[in-house]
C-alpha cells in the first residue's frame, strides 16, 4: 500500500497540471427542454463552432451539431450521446450530450458513469417531468455534483420560487439560487448575478454582450431602478434578501458531494443566462475523481494508464463504415501507438489512430489525460464496460445493463442480405442501446429494448447502414433475465423444461424470456436453486 502511495505522490506532481485543467461533464434533460441548444451555445463560448447548428447541411435546415444521425435530424431528438471536446477560459472540457428521450435512458445512464458532474436543464414552463426524475435517481446514487439550468424564462412559465420548491421536493435535492430571475414571459427582463453582484439585462431576440452587464454591488444603487423599472427593482431586492436569507452562500463542499445543486435562470435559445453558469461550473466543478473497481479505487494522478469503454458507436462516418468504442481515461497517461491490455480478452491492443471529438468531426489525438474522452477504432474487440489497462488486471464497476421489456423477431425481408443482416444486428446490439438474443436450439433472432422507439432507430439503421431490410414482429414477453445456477444439472433441465422460453444473449449466457409477471414470480418459486438476473453488471454475468 505505501508503494502505491508513493506511485501516486510522484505521478501527481507529474500529471496534477493537465488533471486539473480537465472538467468532464453531461448534460441531461427531458426532451424539448433545450438541452441541445444549450450544449451548442457552449461550443460557441468554447469557440468550437461559430455558428447555431453549424454542420454539414443544405442552406435552408441547419441542424444542432450534436445531432449526427440521419435519424436524429428527421426526428429533431437526440437518440445517442454525442461527445464534444472544447477549451474555455484555460480549461480543457469533455461534454457529453445525451438523449433526453426515455426510450434512450439506458445510453444516458451509462454515460453518466464517464463524467464527474452533470447539468441538469429544466423547462421553466413544464416543470419537472417523467425523465427529469428517473435521471436524477441514477445522479443520486452516484452522488454526483449537479448544476441546475432553469431554461426558457422568455416564456410565460411558473413562479420562480414555486418552480424552486417543485424541483427540491420532486427530485430531492437541495436547491442554491445563484442568479435571480426578473419576471418572465414577454416581461423576462434579465437576471440578478448574486456571486458576481452584476444586473444582465435580457433583450428578446438577441444574446448578451458585455454592454448587458452591469455591476450593482449594492441594490439601493439608483441605477437599479433606471434599469429595470420602480416596480420591478423593489421585487428583485425583496427576492434577493429572501434568497440570502434562506441560502447564504453557496458551500461548495456540499456541491461536489452531490447533496446541493447551483440554479441559473435564462434561456438557451438567446444565449442569455449561459455564461454566467458557464463561467461558475469553471470555477466549482471537479476535476476528474477517483473510480472504483473490482480491486481497489483507481486515483486520476496514479502514474499507469487505465481507462474503461462506456459507449460503441457502429458508422459514426457512414461513408468509412467505422465502428468507434468511446473509453474514458481514468489514470496515468494514454498515448497513441502504445500497447495496452483489454483486460477481458486478456490481450495486448495498439491504437495507431486516437481520436478526439467534436460530434462528427474526429481528431487524431497523441495523448490523453484523467476525464479524457478518446475515440478508438474497434474491428470487434469491445464491449461496453471494457477496461484496458498497462498491465493489472481489474475492472471498472457500476456500469449497468439493463433488462429489456420490450421484446421483437427480427424477421430478413432480403435473404440475400443475410450477412449484412448478421453483421448489422451485431454491431448496432454491440452499442448497448438494445439486446440480442437467439432462441434456445433455433435460429430466431430476438430483439429486447427499454423502449418502443429503439426498434425504428434499429430497423431504420439496418437498411441505411447495411442495405438490410427486416420486419420487425411482437413476441410476447414480459421480461429478460439472466439465469445462473451452482447445480449444473438444475439448470440444465431448467432449460430443457423451458426451452420456448429460453434464449441465448451474444456471449453465450442463458436468458429466460418470461411471458408475464405472475409466470415470472412462479418459477422463481419454483426453482430455489436457479438465479433470476435482472439488472446487472455487463462483464460480471
Amino acid at each position: 500500500m505505501a508503494s502505491i502511495k508513493k506511485i501516486t505522490f510522484a505521478a501527481a506532481m507529474k500529471y496534477i497540471s493537465e488533471i486539473e485543467k480537465r472538467k468532464t461533464f453531461a448534460i441531461i434533460s427531458h426532451p424539448d427542454a433545450g438541452k441541445t441548444t444549450l450544449t451548442e451555445k457552449f461550443l460557441l463560448f468554447g469557440g468550437a463552432i461559430q455558428t447555431a447548428g453549424a454542420v454539414k447541411s443544405n442552406k435552408i435546415k441547419k441542424h444542432a451539431t450534436s445531432d449526427f444521425m440521419e435519424i436524429e435530424r428527421q426526428r429533431g431528438i437526440s437518440v445517442a450521446t454525442s461527445v464534444m471536446t472544447f477549451e474555455y477560459d484555460g480549461h480543457l472540457i469533455n461534454l457529453l450530450d445525451t438523449p433526453g428521450h426515455k426510450d434512450f435512458a439506458e445510453d444516458t445512464f451509462r454515460t453518466l458513469t464517464a463524467v464527474d458532474s452533470v447539468v441538469l436543464v429544466i423547462d421553466s414552463v413544464n416543470g419537472v417531468e417523467p425523465q427529469t426524475r428517473r435521471l436524477m435517481e441514477v445522479i443520486a446514487m452516484r452522488k454526483t455534483p449537479v448544476i441546475v439550468f432553469i431554461n426558457k424564462m422568455d416564456r410565460d412559465g411558473k413562479n420562480r420560487f414555486d418552480l424552486l420548491e417543485e424541483i427540491e421536493n420532486e427530485l430531492k435535492i437541495q436547491l442554491h439560487p445563484m442568479t435571480v430571475p426578473i419576471n418572465s414571459g414577454k416581461d423576462f427582463k434579465g437576471v440578478y448575478d448574486l456571486h458576481e453582484k452584476s444586473l444582465v439585462l435580457f433583450t428578446a431576440g438577441t444574446k448578451a454582450n458585455d454592454e448587458d452587464v452591469v455591476k450593482i454591488s449594492d441594490l439601493n444603487d439608483p441605477i437599479l431602478n433606471a434599469k429595470i423599472g420602480e416596480r420591478d427593482a423593489d421585487t428583485l431586492r425583496e427576492d434577493v434578501e429572501l434568497i440570502d436569507g434562506v441560502y447564504g452562500a453557496l458551500n461548495e463542499a456540499d456541491y461536489l458531494s452531490g447533496n446541493t445543486a447551483p440554479v441559473f435562470f435564462g434561456s438557451a435559445v438567446n444565449n442569455f443566462g449561459v455564461k454566467e453558469m458557464l463561467d461558475t461550473f469553471i470555477r466549482i466543478a471537479p476535476t476528474p475523481r477517483p473510480r472504483h473497481t473490482t480491486t481497489r479505487d483507481i486515483l486520476p494522478s496514479e502514474d499507469k494508464f487505465s481507462g474503461f469503454i462506456f459507449k460503441i458507436h457502429a458508422n459514426l462516418d457512414p461513408k468509412h463504415r467505422d465502428r468507434i468504442a468511446f473509453l474514458r481515461v481514468c489514470s496515468g497517461k494514454f498515448s497513441r501507438s502504445t500497447y495496452y491490455k483489454h483486460v477481458r480478452l486478456e490481450k495486448d491492443i495498439r491504437f495507431n489512430n486516437p481520436y478526439s471529438f467534436l460530434a462528427r468531426q474526429k481528431d487524431v489525438i497523441e495523448e490523453a489525460f484523467p476525464g479524457d474522452v478518446v475515440g478508438l477504432f474497434d474491428t470487434g474487440n469491445f464491449k461496453i464496460g471494457d477496461t484496458l489497462t498497462e498491465g493489472e488486471s481489474f475492472f471498472f464497476t457500476g456500469i449497468p445493463s439493463f433488462s429489456p421489456e420490450i421484446f421483437k423477431e427480427v424477421v430478413n425481408k432480403d435473404p440475400l442480405k443475410t450477412k449484412q443482416l448478421e453483421k448489422g444486428l451485431n454491431q448496432l446490439t454491440d452499442e448497448g442501446v438494445a439486446q440480442l438474443f437467439t432462441q434456445f436450439g433455433g435460429n430466431k433472432k430476438i430483439i429486447g429494448c427499454v423502449g418502443e422507439l429503439q426498434f425504428e432507430v434499429i430497423q431504420y439503421r439496418l437498411l441505411q447502414e447495411y442495405g438490410a431490410s427486416v420486419q420487425m414482429n411482437s413476441m410476447p414477453f414480459y421480461k429478460a433475465c439472466w439465469i445462473t445456477s451452482d447445480n449444473p444439472k438444475k439448470l440444465e433441465d431448467f432449460t430443457k423444461y423451458k426451452q420456448a422460453n429460453i434464449a441465448e444473449d451474444k456471449d453465450g449466457h442463458l436468458v429466460y424470456l418470461a411471458q408475464s409477471e405472475w409466470f415470472l414470480n412462479t418459477e422463481i418459486t419454483n426453482n430455489p436453486d436457479i438465479k433470476f438476473h435482472f439488472t446487472s453488471e455487463i462483464n460480471k454475468v
